[in-house]
């Protein structure tokens, strides 16, 4: 991003702020939630506001917001990506920079959530709701729903979650939903990557809200995936995680998109920020796996 670009986001956001919502009613919107060989390619970019700015051994890669947006819209404009996910301030700067036409455009709603926080199981919706996803004309909302059984707060964010799900649904809008069993090991919450726990974790995500109707699931790889998709019949995509070795990564994710259920691809820091840099080839490479 050149200077004179930042300094026009800036100057935009302090004299015409209004120029947000103007840019969200013209936003070309996506004939539907799929591309044309039926799937969807969703760029992930809603890490930060929880705290989270790691990507591979770089702890603070996601801190430069122009470099972020600068991978961000080169990611969107390779063909094939069809769909972004992120908080208001970075879907706002990417309606203002023009990248979100034609895109599936889904706001994270729950980030309260922060890493390494001793409320981070208290996942309380601070960013988007249904009302302003869809007055902004997006197409869904995301929320994170992870389990504890050893920590009260996961009732409080089970029924949020819960009533966002009604809440977007009755809008006729997708509720994507995150869902694992977690666990506090040492003051850190780990969450549990195993088939018994996506299965477990999937069962409750998909019987939240009066209505499955909208509902989509946003899972992990896991050891003997076939058998931990086949718990439900909601719509799933693939997310992508931290990436150590990304030949294994792209292998299992190819694996899981021939499962039925599983219809996208969700890819956030490994594919805006591989090892090597290369955005447009990382992006390139998720997308043949289409």
């Amino acid at each position: 991003m050149r200077e004179e670009q930042l300094r026009d986001l800036v100057r935009t956001r302090v004299e015409r702020p209004e120029a947000i919502a103007d840019a969200a009613a013209r936003r070309v919107r996506p004939g539907s939630l799929l591309s044309e060989r039926g799937r969807l390619m969703m760029i992930a970019a809603d890490h930060p506001a929880r705290g989270a700015l790691a990507a591979g051994e770089r702890a603070l890669a996601m801190a430069d917001r122009a470099e972020l947006l600068d991978r961000l819209v080169e990611a969107l404009s390779r063909p094939g990506v069809n769909g972004v996910l992120g908080t208001p301030d970075i879907l706002e700067d990417l309606l203002l920079l023009g990248a979100l036409d034609g895109k599936v455009v889904v706001g994270s709603m729950n980030r309260a959530g922060l890493a390494g926080t001793v409320f981070e199981m208290d996942d309380r919706f601070t960013a988007y709701d249904a009302a302003s996803i869809e007055a902004s004309g997006f197409e869904g909302g995301k929320m994170l729903t992870r389990i504890d059984a050893a920590d009260l707060a996961t009732a409080r964010t089970l029924e949020s979650c819960a009533n966002a799900v009604s809440d977007l649904a009755g809008r006729g809008l997708m509720a994507m939903v995150e869902p694992f069993i977690s666990h506090r090991v040492d003051g850190r919450i780990r969450n549990e990557l195993t088939a018994d726990a996506m299965i477990r974790a999937q069962a409750v995500a998909a019987g939240l809200g009066n209505t499955s109707a909208h509902t989509w699931l946003k899972v992990p790889i896991v050891e003997d995936m076939e058998r931990a998709m086949a718990a439900t019949t909601l719509p799933a995509v693939i997310l992508g995680g931290e990436v150590a070795d990304p030949d294994v990564a792209f292998a299992s994710w190819s694996k899981a998109l021939a499962l039925p259920t599983v219809v996208g691809l969700v890819i956030g820091r490994s594919l805006l920020f591989p090892p090597n840099d290369d955005v447009a080839g990382s992006v390139d490479a998720a997308v043949s796996l289409l």
